[in-house]
């Protein structure tokens, strides 16, 4: 046993204590007796040992202090996760050493040290930073690689790409953490041709560890967070020759519950490396941090077909709150001076004005409060403005600040003096279903940030007025920017793609990424704005309804605007988010034409732009739906454009790609699926009268409509109520 050179017994359930005699054994190199329940203190003779290299002691119930000397061959060392108290050695300097003394008892002092990794103290027994109310709602990390923006908006902060066998990191802001244990070279692994993702530059690095690997988040406020985690099976394949035979398998922890056992990254897709997969989980944040643990439990391969290649690996980590958060999540100052004047100020203040604080924080609660009949009530108000300075921003409702007016009531231009430049609108007295719309408005947008959404700056409720406060997007309306008689930009062919991708991109977001699935209900051109550099954001929340994930559809009274209409919407009131694909799918064909989804002043074949792109279409004729003052043009992409409008207008919604995947098709990563036949409404629904029929761009705004009880397509047979309606589907779908 004396000649041993390595020995691991981690995770082997030892309740004990480390031998006495662990000094005679100086063949030592590599000794790993992590995750048991070893208990005691460490012998000294242990860090004395000549030849050893790797120690590994982490999570034991280990006790007292650390060994006041080591032998200088002795540069790993792991004893996280233990019971140790006192101060840190003088050895702790030596260079090169790597040292992971995390979750412990420790008295850190970084003034001693000039090789500690910053934030130490952070990382310690209960990690007691920014305890309380805690400063930060969510984090994102791209394991393993640099910062990057992912499609969705969300901006994935860099990772220490040099993290060895036993080492942790904590940012600079104290946001989030990592500690890394296991011994091989190496802890990440980089790999560009990952496929089924949007994303693909997530995965071109990942973080790996052969044993265990945990990362933090710090500070955040206390409540329920989705964790979402990105993994790519690469570490196999990296080594040519053993993909068939290699595996990957480890478990999950969040918060130190096990989410998933024997997780493969493989396995789960299909067999196939390379290919992304994400995890979805509920976490219960309770302290102010929140804890990912992956851990190798010595299942699948060990070093075939090399060191290193079978413990957890992962690309990308990001955690939202399932709650509004109450904090700014921004890092506190670092000025003790001026927190400390802050605090003796603000406690002199309280004191001097208190009275009268009271009775002001009674007087806006009375005039803020939101009246009973508003239906939902407020649970996400963001910033609350007084009407006062709102009416001082858009210049007393100054005609010449006017921007437009809708269903809702008055849209005008403003400036805040922060110098901000402000859309206000403003509930329309008289308007019943606005006041839900903006309850709707607030609840919807509130909960979402994306770079193709508009975004609200905050609200007034203030007596009977009603306004939302966004920001101002000078180029206006896609609407506006398109048609005939109104165009006010000069857009070309490749603006026209991107505006169309960039809208595919912030419904993903809404139906797949947010917090809270979001379904718009009212895509249209006039709610597509545009910012200085033609960036499209989609507003108008009034309609948009939350979406809960254990529902297949909603019932609901049909809201939106006819052209957009989704057959299965109209007449059944079922609503998905298949719903907003069918009107994007319109709305595309409106970016490729520069033309209404029905325009009554153009020839028959071409009234209705959705039966004309059918037509077309089936001639193999795409490229004459252009607009014709588009003087250049790719075909190829108009093709594309075409083919997945007419995708997403399908009659059926299983037929129709989720957002996601049309964002795919445009992007040119995965090929657009065929469409062969129109669907049945073009085909079956035909009406020889069209004068009961409006072009007009009126939204229902939930008005109750009389539909067909019963339909038979086949013999074009209505057994109908009192009276006809309009068109129950879209001005597109009926002649």
């Amino acid at each position: 046993m004396k000649n041993l050179s390595s020995l691991e017994l981690r995770n082997s359930n030892i309740s004990d204590s480390i031998p006495l005699n662990i000094g005679e054994y100086q063949s030592l190199q590599h000794l790993d007796l992590s995750f048991n329940n070893i208990g005691g203190e460490i012998p000294a003779s242990l860090f004395k040992l000549s030849s050893l290299t790797h120690l590994f002691l982490g999570n034991n119930t280990l006790s007292g202090t650390l060994p006041a000397q080591k032998s200088t061959s002795l540069l790993n060392i792991d004893v996280s996760y233990n019971n140790l108290i006192g101060s840190l050695p003088s050895w702790i300097n030596q260079p090169n050493l790597e040292l992971n003394i995390v979750a412990n008892n420790l008295a850190i002092d970084n003034s001693k040290s000039s090789v500690l990794p910053f934030g130490l103290n952070c990382l310690q027994r209960n990690f007691p930073c920014n305890q309380g109310p805690g400063i930060y709602y969510n984090f994102s990390i791209k394991c393993g690689g640099p910062q990057l923006a992912s499609f969705t908006g969300i901006v994935y902060e860099r990772d220490d790409e040099n993290l060895g066998a036993a080492s942790y990191f904590v940012t600079g802001t104290c946001r989030w953490g990592i500690s890394n244990v296991g011994y091989f070279t190496g802890s990440t692994v980089s790999r560009s041709e990952v496929t089924d993702t949007l994303d693909s530059m997530l995965f071109q690095t990942a973080r790996t560890s052969a044993s265990s690997l945990r990362y933090y988040g710090l500070g955040l406020e206390n409540g329920n967070y989705t964790v979402i985690l990105h993994f790519a099976e690469m570490a196999i394949l990296k080594t040519t020759g053993w993909e068939s035979i290699g595996r990957c398998i480890f478990d999950i922890y969040t918060q130190g519950i096990r989410v998933l056992q024997d997780f493969d990254i493989k396995k789960e897709a299909g067999g196939v490396s390379q290919k992304a997969i994400q995890k979805n989980f509920t976490a219960q944040v309770s302290e102010n941090y929140l804890e990912i643990h992956l851990f190798w439990a010595g299942k699948g391969t060990c070093c075939i077909p090399a060191q290193g290649t079978y413990g957890p690996s992962i690309s990308a980590i990001s955690a939202t709150p399932d709650f509004i958060p109450t904090v700014s999540n921004s890092p506190p100052t670092s000025n003790k001076k001026n927190r400390t004047g802050i605090i003796v100020g603000v406690v002199v203040g309280v004191g001097l004005v208190s009275f009268a604080s009271i009775l002001t924080i009674f007087w806006i609660v009375r005039r803020r409060k939101i009246p009973s009949n508003d239906d939902e009530g407020i649970k996400a108000r963001p910033y609350t403005f007084s009407y006062a300075v709102l009416k001082t921003a858009i210049e007393d409702l100054s005609p010449a600040n006017k921007l437009g007016e809708g269903g809702f009531g008055l849209v005008y231009k403003g400036k805040l003096g922060d110098g901000r430049i402000i859309a206000v609108k403003q509930l329309s007295v008289a308007s019943r279903q606005g006041k839900s719309q903006f309850v709707a408005e607030i609840v919807a947008i509130s909960a979402v940030q994306h770079r193709n959404l508009v975004k609200l700056y905050g609200c007034c409720i203030e007596g009977a007025e009603r306004l939302l406060v966004y920001e101002y997007l000078e180029n206006k309306s896609l609407d506006q920017a398109l048609f005939a008689g109104q165009r006010s930009l000069d857009l070309n062919w490749t603006t026209c793609y991107d505006i169309c991708l960039e809208v595919a991109r912030g419904l993903t977001y809404l139906h797949e990424d947010s917090r809270r699935r979001i379904i718009h209900r009212d895509v249209k051109a006039s709610n597509i704005l545009h910012d200085s550099d033609l960036i499209p954001k989609i507003s108008d929340f009034g309609l948009a309804k939350l979406y809960d994930d254990k529902k297949t559809h909603i019932s609901t009274r049909v809201a939106g605007t006819m052209g957009y209409l989704a057959p299965e919407y109209a007449m059944r009131g079922h609503l998905t988010e298949k719903t907003d694909v069918f009107a994007f799918g319109v709305l595309a064909l409106e970016i490729v034409s520069g033309r209404p989804n029905s325009d009554s002043s153009l020839d028959e074949e071409q009234l209705y732009l959705l039966e004309w792109a059918w037509q077309l279409h089936e001639n193999n004729r795409e490229v004459e739906l252009v607009d014709s003052r588009l003087s250049e043009f790719n075909a190829d992409e108009v093709k594309r454009m075409i083919g997945v409008a007419l995708l997403c207008t399908q009659a059926l919604p299983s037929l129709r790609p989720p957002m996601s995947r049309a964002v795919a098709m445009l992007c040119g990563d995965v090929e657009v699926n065929k469409v062969t036949s129109k669907p049945g409404y073009l085909t079956d629904w035909k009406f020889d009268d069209i004068t009961g029929f409006t072009t007009s761009d009126k939204t229902t705004n939930e008005t109750d409509y009389t539909f067909f009880q019963q339909v038979q397509i086949r013999g074009l047979k209505f057994s109908m109520q009192k009276k006809m309606v309009v068109n129950p589907f879209s001005m597109s779908l009926c002649r």
